[in-house]
């Protein structure tokens, strides 16, 4: 969906979609009886915010590639809330393969029906195909699932929504793009929404002081 989407979109207005994942699952999560503190609540306004500023360049209207890339978003969200809800149960390197197993299986029909594929460009693209196989797709999906055992979904939301930042920051210090001062309030409001997302309550900070009382 989201490779659909983006060729009827702007990159900035999908990159920004696309992230609203971090809205969707707390979201979603209200439904499946998950908590979560209003700390995460306002970081997730100011991780959209952040988004606004590092992403949306031009002025907004939907269009059909913004409708899908907001599909693509939605089943991201459900995503990450399925990880969360079996990552604690079985072993993420197991789940992590299955996943790869039926996501290529599922693919390889549509890859022949939507696409024309052929050796030659497969051999032309080795190097992308396979950074983005081992290391886009093995390799980070496989650290999510294990990541995502013990943390709440929708910090695990907001986490991620950092390969935005990641992007523009790695552009300024590979490729030598110039990073102006909107994608610099953006990344800083993103950084700090993560950071306030991840203070402890005072509640628990309070239960913490008591048990070092009882243990001393």
């Amino acid at each position: 969906l989201q490779q659909m989407g983006i060729q009827y979109t702007t990159a900035g207005k999908a990159g920004f979609i696309t992230a609203f994942y971090i809205v969707i699952v707390p979201v979603l999560g209200i439904f499946l009886k998950k908590k979560t503190g209003w700390k995460v609540w306002m970081a997730v306004v100011l991780a959209v915010v952040g988004l606004y500023f590092l992403c949306m360049t031009e002025s907004f209207h939907m269009s059909k590639g913004d409708l899908l890339i907001f599909l693509c978003a939605l089943i991201f969200s459900v995503h990450i809330l399925v990880i969360d809800h079996f990552a604690p149960k079985v072993d993420g390197v197991k789940m992590a393969c299955i996943q790869f197993f039926v996501c290529g299986i599922v693919s390889l029909p549509f890859m022949f029906l939507l696409e024309k594929p052929s050796l030659g460009g497969m051999l032309e693209g080795w190097f992308p195909l396979l950074y983005a196989g081992v290391l886009s797709c093995g390799v980070a999906y496989t650290l999510q699932i294990i990541g995502q055992k013990n943390m709440n979904p929708a910090i695990a939301s907001l986490l991620l929504s950092l390969e935005s930042c990641f992007s523009v920051l790695a552009g300024w210090a590979v490729l030598g793009e110039r990073l102006s001062a909107r994608e610099s309030i953006g990344c800083v409001l993103m950084f700090a929404a993560i950071i306030l997302a991840q203070l402890p309550e005072r509640q628990q900070s309070g239960e913490k002081r008591q048990a070092c009382e009882i243990s001393s």
